[in-house]
């Protein structure tokens, strides 16, 4: 798999013998000179044909880690990643922090929940929240189910079909709203994958689900789809936090500022020092 452009080749081998035999990693390495036959071989070749046609491992394994929990992924959605790890850890800090915002929101609107877990992490993160997941996608909001199910918060997360803010009763406030977004730019959707520093992997424009990533001309068009309606759901002293491009904070803030109306916004930048979540307060 090194000669595919694969990281990890010899990590990813293994995972995956894992998976076929049905053994934790360790025991790959304590049964090293166990020789792998018959239907176990061939199935297992099989699996490492899909990575080398460059499917992502976490659709191949049908899970991926995420806050230190397993969730179930499937190619219906996007897989979690470390970005919304940052995303999900400045909404519990900034909501802890009794000078600045409510210890716990207890109604909490995910939107674009994809395989849920955002919804899922703030609910068991926040025992008293009752949260409202949407997506436009039914087969994304299936993998969401399962999750909130695996993870016992199937009765504080309730999940709904729609685009955006569409389905939601008019005068239905929520303390707290977040967002991961689709927020690639369709330029760079269009180039082909790997092509230069402003392309994305394989695994990622060939595999993931493309109404996920798909954020239209500079990948601010599902932003500011949200911004139109924001204030009309979002209590007054309640929080918005969305997950944005490295490069979109500048354009995000000024387009929240001057269109949405909103006055105390903030842009974090993650652990690499990039621009990555957005936060926006409604004023009381």
């Amino acid at each position: 798999m090194n000669s595919a452009g694969i990281a990890s080749a010899e990590l990813e081998a293994t995972l995956l013998l894992g998976h076929q035999l049905g053994i934790e990693t360790v025991g790959i390495y304590l049964s090293a000179e166990d020789i792998v036959e018959g239907d176990n071989l061939v199935l297992f070749e099989g699996l490492l044909s899909r990575r080398l046609n460059r499917e992502p491992l976490a659709y191949i394994l049908g899970k991926k880690e995420f806050w230190s929990l397993e969730f179930n992924v499937t190619k219906d959605v996007l897989i979690p990643r470390p970005e919304t790890e940052f995303l999900v850890e400045t909404v519990l800090q900034v909501l802890q922090n009794k000078e600045t915002g409510p210890e716990n929101a207890v109604k909490i609107l995910d939107l674009g929940t994809g395989s849920g877990v955002i919804a899922i992490v703030l609910a068991r993160e926040m025992p008293d929240a009752q949260v409202l997941a949407i997506d436009y996608s039914v087969a994304a909001l299936q993998v969401a189910y399962s999750n909130a199910s695996r993870h016992g918060v199937s009765d504080r997360v309730h999940f709904l079909n729609a685009d955006w803010f569409t389905a939601i009763r008019d005068g239905e406030m929520f303390d707290l709203v977040v967002s991961n977004p689709p927020y690639v730019a369709r330029e760079i959707l269009d180039k082909p994958s790997d092509s230069g520093p402003e392309t994305l992997a394989p695994e990622v424009v060939g595999h993931e689900p493309l109404i996920a990533l798909d954020g239209g001309m500079q990948g601010l068009q599902s932003i500011y789809q949200i911004s139109e309606r924001l204030l009309s759901f979002l209590r007054p002293g309640g929080w918005f936090f969305m997950e944005i491009g490295a490069d979109q904070g500048k354009e995000v803030m000024d387009h929240f500022h001057s269109i949405a109306g909103f006055d105390s916004i903030t842009v974090y930048e993650d652990y690499a020092g990039l621009p990555r979540v957005f936060q926006a307060r409604r004023e009381d």
